[in-house]
């Protein structure tokens, strides 16, 4: 028997009342779990250093205890002996709290598991598509979303992505599915969980500060596909996708599909000429092909990366499986938008055109952006989570004109450029207002023709609050200087 389940109830109507737990991070995800264990009649203190004054203001008005400290000492100063806690995804293993909490062993888990043991509040139980890779988690989950809403189901996208998984457990009515993006944070602290479709996007360096090495990583990214019930969908581009469904314990009857940019083999959907196709999920699959869309809808939304491209593909992998009839993944993708942030154009100004993406927080993410323009004025730099960008700067290194670098590792950046492309002028924004800064520095160098884009391959947390405030404060910037 899973010792998990001998300590904790595996159902929301199971013995919850008794038990007691310390939730570590009050933010959005924190505020939710501590709100829903309240609910259950559990125990419940919380602990973490970063939190809004209105949220730990609110924690206290549920019922339960509010401690400003990440330090091990707070502990000892709850009143009690935590049964579990309950860790925010942005907690690594190695931070002194996790670590002395499993030095008591005191079970840690992470908030998509307690969401997996409540998932039968309601009599009808929502299936659940996880969906994760190191790029494009939130484009895909709230693609296959729209792809799901057009064919009338009840459907939230949810997780790493706008609402906390249990405020949609919670919901008073309930969904018929659940699109879950899952990061490799929250897969890590993940216990056994089945899910209905598991999706493995794509997987390249990213967070090796917090995993410690790549194969730990790529380790957390394959827990996905445990246990899954009715599909596994990996990506034909990425044998290492390939390689963790090959690896993955799944439930017997499981079938492994996959997407593909270029023509699908038998089980795929990809791409023939200009129309993106089904091979998957048709009966005559090994002599025909079923026709989804156009690659024409898909540059509606932008201009058609093979990121862009992969996305949409995986989306409709996912949308099939679920039964969607190819016109409403017609539909979908020729009314979906792209939210903020990722590779958004905002206009041009003196024949200089202007791209928000700041959700490129690494290369892999980078590379679409580079890829879609000749001659760029780039804006990068901040965290770069232990990854090496010297591979990503080499190789669109021809169609640079010039860099402007902020945040935390802009000697390490600086050092490369000087090294490798001593030709590229290179610029430091300023650290009173770095995103203003580097904005007025790119548009004094740029050029008719050029791009001045903002893909920081790298976290934003030294200097802003997150991606979002990053991209707006660079599309603050670019309004006021005019563009149109």
């Amino acid at each position: 028997m899973d010792l998990r389940n001998m300590m904790l109830p595996d159902s929301w109507h199971g013995s919850w009342s008794g038990l007691k737990a310390v939730v570590i991070g009050l933010g959005k995800s924190g505020f939710s779990v501590a709100d829903t264990l309240v609910e259950l009649g559990v125990q419940t203190a919380v602990a973490g250093k970063a939190a809004k004054p209105e949220l730990a203001d609110l924690v206290e008005v549920i019922g339960s205890k509010f401690y400003a400290s990440e330090s091990p000492e707070v502990l000892s100063e709850l009143g009690f002996r935590p049964d579990f806690a309950v860790v925010s995804p942005g907690f690594s293993p190695r931070h002194p709290l996790v670590v002395e909490l499993e030095k008591k062993g005191i079970l840690v888990i992470g908030d998509i598991e307690l969401a997996w043991r409540l998932r039968d509040k309601h009599d009808v139980v929502a299936k659940w598509i996880g969906v994760t890779g190191t790029n494009g988690k939130t484009t895909t989950s709230e693609m296959t979303t729209a792809m799901l809403l057009a064919s009338g189901k009840r459907v939230l996208a949810c997780g790493n992505i706008g609402v906390p998984i249990l405020d949609a457990i919670r919901d008073p009515v309930g969904f018929d599915y659940l699109v879950v993006e899952l990061s490799s944070f929250q897969l890590h602290y993940l216990g056994q969980i089945s899910l209905h479709i598991a999706a493995f996007l794509n997987i390249a360096e990213d967070h090796l500060d917090w995993h410690g090495d790549f194969d730990s990583y790529l380790a957390a990214k394959a827990k996905i596909y445990q246990n899954a019930v009715e599909f596994i969908v990996f990506n034909e581009q990425d044998p290492r996708t390939l390689q963790a469904a090959q690896q993955a314990e799944v439930t017997d009857g499981c079938r492994a599909v996959s997407f593909s940019l270029g023509a699908p083999a038998m089980s795929s959907v990809g791409y023939v000429e200009e129309f993106l196709v089904d091979r998957a999920f048709l009966s005559d699959r090994a002599n025909t092909a079923l026709e989804l869309s156009e690659i024409a809808d898909i540059e509606q939304i932008s201009p058609a990366s093979s990121h862009l491209l992969a996305n949409a593909a995986a989306a409709a992998t996912i949308a099939r499986a679920c039964g969607v009839e190819p016109s409403f993944i017609k539909e979908a993708i020729g009314s979906f938008k792209l939210a903020p942030h990722r590779a958004q154009f905002l206009g041009q100004l003196d024949q200089v055109r202007f791209v928000n993406d700041s959700k490129a927080t690494n290369a892999h993410a980078a590379e679409a952006s580079l890829g879609a323009s000749e001659s760029i004025i780039w804006i990068l730099g901040g965290l770069l989570k232990g990854v090496d960008p010297e591979p990503l700067i080499m190789r669109h290194g021809a169609k640079l004109r010039g860099v402007v670098l902020l945040g935390a590792e802009t000697e390490l950046l600086e050092g490369l450029f000087r090294s490798h492309l001593p030709a590229v002028p290179v610029f430091l924004a300023a650290k009173d207002d770095p995103m203003g800064s580097a904005v007025r520095l790119a548009v004094e160098i740029s050029k008719p023709g050029d791009t001045v884009l903002l893909a920081p391959m790298a976290a934003s947390m030294d200097q802003f609050l997150d991606y979002a405030e990053r991209g707006e404060k660079f599309v603050d910037a670019v309004r006021k200087l005019g563009a149109k």
